[in-house]
């Protein structure tokens, strides 16, 4: 699998080309990040909310890697960050996010959260 950040608002993968957040998980499935779930809460999808990071923890992995957008302003809440606990979580904008999700991609069972915005 390979990602590239090419611009903000889109990523790509494997050449197809998403405008919207997703979520990559360990077996290659890549659907639309539920940020509903957090905005509904928080009145911002910058704050990544516990139920819906539950959304995403269906299957096994070892690193959970966020891209937190161009800016980087997606973060990860202290209880959302219990849910992870003994996990390896790296936070950082979606530029370096990619980089490193592709580095770690063949090594690791990898899950990614990618905001492309802000």
């Amino acid at each position: 699998m390979q990602l590239e950040y090419p611009a903000f608002g889109k990523i790509v993968v494997d050449g197809k080309v998403y405008e919207h957040d997703i979520v990559i998980y360990p077996s290659g499935k890549i659907e639309r990040r539920k940020k509903w779930l957090s905005k509904d809460k928080h009145g911002t999808s910058h704050k990544l909310d516990p139920d819906e990071l539950r959304e995403y923890l269906e299957e096994n992995f070892d690193v959970l890697v966020v891209g937190t957008g161009f800016y980087g302003y997606l973060s990860l809440l202290p209880e959302s960050r219990e849910l992870v606990k003994g996990k390896e979580v790296i936070e950082k904008p979606t530029g370096e996010a990619v980089k490193l999700f592709n580095e770690l991609w063949e090594r690791k069972k990898t899950l990614g959260i990618f905001h492309v915005t802000c």
